[in-house]
C-alpha cells in the first residue's frame, strides 16, 4: 500500500494526502478516484500531455518512462526533469510514499 502526498500548483488548493492506495493503478486514476481534478483529453491512451504532473519523490515506484510518453512530455506546458503523464505513472507492486505535484489545471481552460 502507497501514501501519496499531492500537492498543486493552483492557488487556493491545499495539499491532500492520501493512504493505503493499492498498487497497479496509474496516478491519474488514482487523482480522479479520489475527487481531484487532472485533465486527460486523449481518455488515458498516452496521446497528449493534459494530465501532465511533477514527480517530487518516489519516481522508483512507478513503471518506466516509455519513449512515447517522453515525447508527449515535450509538448507539455513548463515540463521539468521530473515531469511525468499521469495515465502512464502506474505503481508497481510493493509499498511506500510518493510525493507529486499537479500543475495549475485552470491554463487549460481556454482549449
Amino acid at each position: 500500500m502507497y501514501t501519496i502526498k499531492i500537492k498543486f500548483e493552483q492557488k487556493g488548493l491545499a495539499p491532500i494526502t492520501l493512504h493505503h492506495i493499492s498498487d497497479d493503478q496509474s496516478l491519474l486514476e488514482i487523482c480522479l478516484n479520489n475527487g481531484i481534478e487532472l485533465h486527460h483529453n486523449c481518455g488515458a491512451v498516452c496521446a497528449c500531455s493534459t494530465c501532465h504532473l511533477y514527480i517530487d519523490k518516489g519516481m522508483n515506484y512507478l513503471e518506466e518512462l516509455s519513449d512515447k510518453e517522453e515525447d508527449f512530455i515535450d509538448r507539455a506546458v513548463n515540463p521539468r526533469i521530473n515531469s511525468r503523464l499521469g495515465c502512464q505513472c502506474v505503481l508497481q507492486p510493493g509499498n511506500g510514499e510518493l510525493e507529486i505535484t499537479l500543475p495549475d489545471q485552470t491554463q487549460f481552460l481556454g482549449e
